[in-house]
């Protein structure tokens, strides 16, 4: 059991100084005191860690590349060190340029594949990857690859949601995979961290603690944001430290174990629904991959596909709520919840906003 008046007597901030500026958003300083002597360095240090180690972002963890020939017939890029033709850059330097840029994916996504066609004499840039809204590009203008007249080239990239580094030996989803590159990942969004510790005065004493510390991200989080999410993790470690609760131990594993059997739901491809060819291949275009892809559409945006009508639009829905899952569940939580009632044995329900009837009054092309 706790003593009462743990802090009593303790010098605390009341407050914290966030300096910012608006020329160079990516950067800020904060200043908080008067702490009790040596507070500073314990608060500094574990807030610098913590950002430079463990603050979401997202990058690009694997590459496919399809070269077409003259007569159209497809040649897959088998590693990075096979040439890539009608490409300026080398493989190796072409998957450097991939690692550089910054970005950011919407809402509660974890993980988006893009697919792009890339034809002629043109400069490929950052910006090119942001297909629709689920990709925010932090370096919009930094230019990935330079393609020649002849160019006829299919990139298929891969976007994951992670913490820190992840060298490409140690994507395991992706390196056994023919075709597939797998790609160094950096995932985290701070860029840079200095704090320092100064002496400061409170009454006579002059020996506490003024604590400085300056962060540096790369555009895709703000620093304020970037310093409350390390604070949140610092919590949230120390505490196990006041509960000794076991029971709450065993919650987390069940817990782990339902998101992983729900990232490997929402991570299975489109193909396994074992859908028709006019629905597969409108789905293709669309750019949808996984079932997390397909399930974060809602029903205008899918129908807006070409050749995509109600015969379609009721064959996926059918798959889906088969599965306990529907259209337009862009909550990630709602997507957990239902998949936890699935597991559990009750009849998953479809919500309200999701399980309205097919309209009826657009032209089916069927």
């Amino acid at each position: 059991m706790l003593r009462k008046n743990l802090l009593k007597g303790f010098k605390r901030p009341k407050g914290i100084t966030f300096e910012h500026s608006e020329v160079e958003p990516r950067y800020g300083r904060f200043v908080a005191y008067p702490f009790e002597r040596g507070y500073g360095v314990t608060i500094g240090n574990t807030l610098r860690r913590i950002l430079l180690s463990s603050i979401q972002g997202c990058a690009i963890t694997a590459v496919k590349i399809t070269a077409y020939k003259d007569d159209g017939s497809p040649h897959m890029i088998a590693s990075e060190f096979e040439a890539i033709p009608a490409m300026v850059e080398d493989t190796p330097d072409f998957i450097s340029n991939l690692k550089q840029v910054q970005l950011k994916l919407a809402g509660d996504l974890e993980e988006k594949t893009i697919l792009l066609e890339l034809k002629g004499g043109r400069t490929l840039y950052a910006k090119d990857l942001a297909v629709d809204n689920d990709l925010e590009i932090g370096n919009p203008d930094f230019p990935i690859a330079t393609l020649m007249d002849k160019a006829n080239l299919e990139l298929e990239v891969q976007f994951n949601l992670g913490r820190g580094y992840v060298p490409a030996e140690r994507s395991e989803k992706y390196i056994e995979v023919i075709g597939t590159i797998p790609v160094d990942a950096l995932f985290s969004p701070v860029r840079k961290v200095k704090y320092a510790v100064e002496n400061t005065r409170v009454g006579q004493r002059t020996d506490y603690d003024k604590l400085v510390l300056e962060i540096w991200t790369d555009g895709t989080i703000t620093p304020d944001d970037a310093l409350a999410e390390a604070a949140k993790i610092a919590k949230d470690h120390f505490t196990i430290f006041i509960n000794f609760d076991e029971s709450e131990a065993g919650g987390d594993e069940d817990s782990d174990e339902d998101e992983e059997r729900l990232r490997a739901l929402l991570d299975t491809p489109v193909e396994e629904l074992e859908l028709s060819v006019r629905s597969s291949n409108c789905l293709r275009n669309a750019n949808i991959r996984t079932i997390g892809d397909l399930t974060r559409k809602t029903e205008d945006e899918i129908t807006k596909t070409r050749n995509f009508g109600k015969k379609s639009l009721q064959e996926i829905r059918d798959k889906l709520q088969s599965r306990g899952l529907d259209l337009g569940m862009k909550d990630y939580a709602a997507v957990k919840k239902m998949l936890r009632a699935q597991l559990a044995g009750q009849a998953p329900a479809v919500p309200a906003a999701v399980a309205a009837p097919v309209a009826g009054d657009k032209e089916d092309d069927e």
